[in-house]
Protein backbone atom coordinates (compact mmCIF):
# COMPACT_ATOMS: atom_id res chain seq x y z
CA UNK A 1 0.00 0.00 0.00
CA UNK A 2 1.04 3.31 -1.00
CA UNK A 3 1.67 6.25 1.36
CA UNK A 4 -0.92 9.13 1.88
CA UNK A 5 -0.06 12.54 0.38
CA UNK A 6 -1.50 15.65 2.12
CA UNK A 7 -1.04 18.77 0.35
CA UNK A 8 -1.94 21.78 2.86
CA UNK A 9 -2.35 25.87 1.48
CA UNK A 10 0.03 24.52 -1.39
CA UNK A 11 0.50 27.81 -3.76
CA UNK A 12 3.19 28.10 -5.97
CA UNK A 13 4.06 31.67 -8.00
CA UNK A 14 7.34 32.74 -10.53
CA UNK A 15 8.53 35.60 -10.56
CA UNK A 16 8.52 39.01 -8.26
CA UNK A 17 6.89 42.39 -8.31
CA UNK A 18 4.99 43.45 -11.83
CA UNK A 19 6.27 40.37 -13.10
CA UNK A 20 4.95 38.07 -10.77
CA UNK A 21 2.70 34.87 -12.26
CA UNK A 22 0.37 33.13 -9.99
CA UNK A 23 0.60 29.55 -11.20
CA UNK A 24 -1.06 27.20 -8.74
CA UNK A 25 -3.20 27.97 -5.59
CA UNK A 26 -3.95 27.21 -3.10
CA UNK A 27 -4.80 24.34 -3.12
CA UNK A 28 -5.75 21.65 0.30
CA UNK A 29 -5.75 18.17 -0.74
CA UNK A 30 -5.40 14.59 0.61
CA UNK A 31 -4.11 12.09 -1.46
CA UNK A 32 -5.44 8.60 0.27
CA UNK A 33 -2.83 5.78 -0.03
CA UNK A 34 -3.40 3.14 -2.81
CA UNK A 35 -5.93 5.54 -4.32
CA UNK A 36 -5.33 6.56 -8.05
CA UNK A 37 -6.04 10.07 -8.48
CA UNK A 38 -6.13 12.00 -11.48
CA UNK A 39 -5.41 16.12 -11.54
CA UNK A 40 -7.35 17.06 -14.36
CA UNK A 41 -7.26 20.47 -16.37
CA UNK A 42 -6.64 22.39 -19.26
CA UNK A 43 -2.95 23.28 -20.70
CA UNK A 44 -1.31 25.59 -18.53
CA UNK A 45 -3.10 25.67 -15.69
CA UNK A 46 -0.19 23.95 -13.19
CA UNK A 47 -1.19 20.40 -13.16
CA UNK A 48 2.88 19.54 -13.93
CA UNK A 49 3.98 22.36 -11.29
CA UNK A 50 1.42 20.70 -8.57
CA UNK A 51 3.45 17.23 -9.77
CA UNK A 52 6.76 18.87 -9.78
CA UNK A 53 6.36 19.78 -5.62
CA UNK A 54 5.11 17.07 -4.84
CA UNK A 55 8.24 15.38 -6.01
CA UNK A 56 10.38 18.11 -4.32
CA UNK A 57 11.61 19.19 -7.65
CA UNK A 58 9.90 22.49 -7.04
CA UNK A 59 9.74 24.84 -4.28
CA UNK A 60 6.37 26.00 -3.31
CA UNK A 61 5.61 29.89 -2.46
CA UNK A 62 3.74 28.83 0.30
CA UNK A 63 2.40 25.59 1.70
CA UNK A 64 3.59 22.28 1.79
CA UNK A 65 3.33 18.84 1.00
CA UNK A 66 3.63 15.88 3.46
CA UNK A 67 4.25 11.98 3.43
CA UNK A 68 2.70 9.86 5.76
CA UNK A 69 3.14 13.20 7.75
CA UNK A 70 6.99 13.92 6.59
CA UNK A 71 7.36 16.86 5.27
CA UNK A 72 8.36 17.69 1.61
CA UNK A 73 11.88 19.41 1.70
CA UNK A 74 14.25 17.70 -0.92
CA UNK A 75 13.98 15.81 -3.97
CA UNK A 76 12.49 12.49 -3.36
CA UNK A 77 14.05 9.35 -4.11
CA UNK A 78 11.66 6.80 -3.26
CA UNK A 79 9.01 7.75 -6.01
CA UNK A 80 8.63 6.62 -9.16
CA UNK A 81 8.37 9.23 -11.53
CA UNK A 82 7.45 10.07 -15.14
CA UNK A 83 6.97 13.07 -17.59
CA UNK A 84 5.65 12.84 -20.94
CA UNK A 85 8.97 12.62 -22.65
CA UNK A 86 10.22 9.83 -21.50
CA UNK A 87 13.88 9.48 -20.06
CA UNK A 88 15.73 6.11 -21.50
CA UNK A 89 19.01 6.50 -22.51
CA UNK A 90 20.16 5.75 -26.06
CA UNK A 91 23.29 3.94 -25.57
CA UNK A 92 21.39 1.12 -23.06
CA UNK A 93 19.16 -1.75 -24.08
CA UNK A 94 15.68 -2.07 -22.67
CA UNK A 95 16.70 -3.93 -19.45
CA UNK A 96 20.04 -1.56 -18.90
CA UNK A 97 17.52 1.53 -19.15
CA UNK A 98 14.95 -0.37 -16.58
CA UNK A 99 18.40 -1.24 -13.99
CA UNK A 100 19.92 2.17 -14.29
CA UNK A 101 16.71 3.01 -11.51
CA UNK A 102 18.18 0.59 -9.30
CA UNK A 103 21.86 1.40 -9.50
CA UNK A 104 21.11 5.25 -9.20
CA UNK A 105 19.61 3.88 -5.93
CA UNK A 106 23.05 1.71 -4.98
CA UNK A 107 20.88 -1.76 -5.74
CA UNK A 108 22.57 -4.88 -7.61
CA UNK A 109 20.80 -4.86 -11.07
CA UNK A 110 21.79 -8.59 -10.80
CA UNK A 111 19.97 -9.72 -7.38
CA UNK A 112 16.77 -7.81 -9.25
CA UNK A 113 17.15 -9.73 -12.89
CA UNK A 114 13.73 -11.26 -11.78
CA UNK A 115 12.43 -7.91 -10.91
CA UNK A 116 12.63 -6.58 -14.50
CA UNK A 117 12.02 -9.81 -16.40
CA UNK A 118 8.83 -9.57 -14.80
CA UNK A 119 8.24 -6.11 -15.44
CA UNK A 120 8.55 -6.27 -18.92
CA UNK A 121 6.80 -9.49 -19.26
CA UNK A 122 4.12 -7.45 -17.65
CA UNK A 123 4.10 -5.06 -20.47
CA UNK A 124 5.00 -7.22 -23.38
CA UNK A 125 8.30 -5.99 -23.82
CA UNK A 126 9.99 -9.69 -22.86
CA UNK A 127 11.21 -10.68 -26.31
CA UNK A 128 13.22 -7.03 -26.60
CA UNK A 129 15.29 -6.95 -23.70
CA UNK A 130 18.25 -6.69 -25.53
CA UNK A 131 17.12 -3.93 -27.78
CA UNK A 132 18.36 -0.16 -27.80
CA UNK A 133 14.98 2.38 -27.76
CA UNK A 134 15.60 3.28 -30.98
CA UNK A 135 14.56 0.47 -32.24
CA UNK A 136 11.05 0.42 -30.34
CA UNK A 137 8.02 2.04 -31.46
CA UNK A 138 7.49 5.37 -29.57
CA UNK A 139 4.15 2.97 -27.20
CA UNK A 140 6.87 0.44 -26.64
CA UNK A 141 9.52 3.13 -25.15
CA UNK A 142 6.56 4.31 -22.88
CA UNK A 143 6.04 0.47 -21.55
CA UNK A 144 9.81 0.62 -20.98
CA UNK A 145 9.75 3.97 -19.34
CA UNK A 146 6.29 2.47 -16.94
CA UNK A 147 8.96 -0.48 -16.08
CA UNK A 148 11.89 1.94 -15.25
CA UNK A 149 9.59 4.21 -12.64
CA UNK A 150 8.28 0.96 -11.05
CA UNK A 151 11.41 -1.35 -10.87
CA UNK A 152 12.41 -0.10 -7.11
CA UNK A 153 9.10 -0.94 -5.99
CA UNK A 154 8.13 2.40 -5.11
CA UNK A 155 5.04 3.13 -3.09
CA UNK A 156 4.05 6.40 -4.56
CA UNK A 157 4.01 6.86 -8.21
CA UNK A 158 3.18 10.45 -10.01
CA UNK A 159 3.00 10.92 -14.11
CA UNK A 160 3.07 13.50 -16.14
CA UNK A 161 0.78 12.80 -19.04
CA UNK A 162 2.89 10.13 -19.77
CA UNK A 163 0.65 8.71 -22.64
CA UNK A 164 -0.23 12.44 -24.45
CA UNK A 165 1.95 11.83 -27.28
CA UNK A 166 0.78 8.79 -28.38
CA UNK A 167 -1.61 7.49 -30.77
CA UNK A 168 -5.36 6.48 -29.57
CA UNK A 169 -4.70 2.78 -30.03
CA UNK A 170 -1.43 2.70 -28.27
CA UNK A 171 -2.81 4.55 -25.60
CA UNK A 172 -5.57 2.60 -24.90
CA UNK A 173 -3.27 -0.81 -24.78
CA UNK A 174 -1.69 1.08 -22.29
CA UNK A 175 -3.67 2.47 -20.00
CA UNK A 176 -4.68 -1.76 -19.95
CA UNK A 177 -1.45 -2.20 -18.44
CA UNK A 178 -1.12 0.65 -16.18
CA UNK A 179 -4.21 -0.38 -14.66
CA UNK A 180 -3.23 -4.34 -14.40
CA UNK A 181 0.05 -2.89 -13.09
CA UNK A 182 -1.54 -0.58 -10.16
CA UNK A 183 -4.36 -3.28 -9.67
CA UNK A 184 -1.45 -5.80 -8.92
CA UNK A 185 0.27 -3.48 -5.77
CA UNK A 186 -2.13 -0.56 -5.29
CA UNK A 187 0.44 2.08 -4.87
CA UNK A 188 -0.28 5.89 -4.85
CA UNK A 189 -0.40 7.27 -7.79
CA UNK A 190 -1.44 11.01 -8.82
CA UNK A 191 -1.34 11.04 -12.43
CA UNK A 192 -1.54 14.18 -14.68
CA UNK A 193 -4.24 14.76 -17.89
CA UNK A 194 -6.02 16.81 -19.79
CA UNK A 195 -8.08 13.92 -21.20
CA UNK A 196 -11.75 13.11 -19.94
CA UNK A 197 -11.72 9.46 -20.75
CA UNK A 198 -8.99 8.87 -19.66
CA UNK A 199 -9.15 10.17 -15.98
CA UNK A 200 -12.45 8.72 -15.51
CA UNK A 201 -11.17 5.68 -16.76
CA UNK A 202 -7.72 5.25 -14.28
CA UNK A 203 -9.27 6.93 -11.43
CA UNK A 204 -10.43 6.20 -8.19
CA UNK A 205 -10.60 10.52 -7.53
CA UNK A 206 -10.19 12.98 -10.27
CA UNK A 207 -9.55 15.97 -8.99
CA UNK A 208 -10.98 19.16 -11.62
CA UNK A 209 -8.19 21.96 -11.75
CA UNK A 210 -9.54 25.25 -12.84
CA UNK A 211 -7.85 27.04 -15.61
CA UNK A 212 -4.60 28.97 -14.10
CA UNK A 213 -4.29 30.12 -11.49
CA UNK A 214 -5.24 26.21 -10.77
CA UNK A 215 -7.33 25.20 -8.18
CA UNK A 216 -8.87 22.39 -7.27
CA UNK A 217 -12.89 22.88 -7.15
CA UNK A 218 -14.19 19.39 -7.55
CA UNK A 219 -12.64 16.38 -6.06
CA UNK A 220 -14.80 13.70 -7.80
CA UNK A 221 -15.06 9.56 -7.01
CA UNK A 222 -15.00 7.41 -9.50
CA UNK A 223 -17.33 4.31 -8.66
CA UNK A 224 -16.78 1.79 -11.26
CA UNK A 225 -15.36 -1.43 -11.19
CA UNK A 226 -12.16 -2.46 -12.42
CA UNK A 227 -10.78 -3.12 -14.64
CA UNK A 228 -12.15 -0.66 -16.76
CA UNK A 229 -12.09 -2.54 -19.96
CA UNK A 230 -14.12 -1.43 -23.52
CA UNK A 231 -17.42 -2.82 -21.53
CA UNK A 232 -17.14 -0.26 -18.90
CA UNK A 233 -16.43 2.10 -20.62
CA UNK A 234 -19.43 1.71 -22.59
CA UNK A 235 -21.95 1.57 -19.90
CA UNK A 236 -24.20 4.74 -18.78
CA UNK A 237 -22.44 5.07 -15.59
CA UNK A 238 -19.14 5.93 -17.34
CA UNK A 239 -20.45 8.48 -20.15
CA UNK A 240 -22.33 9.73 -17.14
CA UNK A 241 -19.06 10.54 -15.73
CA UNK A 242 -17.58 11.99 -18.48
CA UNK A 243 -20.71 13.95 -19.40
CA UNK A 244 -20.77 15.80 -16.19
CA UNK A 245 -17.08 16.59 -16.05
CA UNK A 246 -17.30 18.08 -19.77
CA UNK A 247 -20.41 20.20 -18.16
CA UNK A 248 -17.63 21.50 -15.32
CA UNK A 249 -15.15 22.48 -18.11
CA UNK A 250 -17.48 24.36 -20.45
CA UNK A 251 -18.95 26.24 -17.58
CA UNK A 252 -15.29 27.26 -16.72
CA UNK A 253 -14.98 28.26 -20.39
CA UNK A 254 -12.56 25.61 -21.38
CA UNK A 255 -15.18 23.65 -23.59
Amino acid sequence: MGATIEIRSLTKTFGAGDKAVHAFGPVDLTVEAGSFVSLLGPSGCGKSTLMLMIAGLLEPTAGEVCFDGERVNRPRTDIGIMFQDNTLVPWRTVAGNVALQLEMRGLDPKAHAGRIAELLRSVKLEGFAGRHPYELSGGMQQRAAFCQALVHEPETLLFDEPLGKLDAMTRESIRGDLQSLWMKSRPTVVFVTHSIEEAVQLSSVVCVVTPRPGRIERVIEIDLPWPRDMDVKASPAFTGYVHDIQGIFRDYGVL
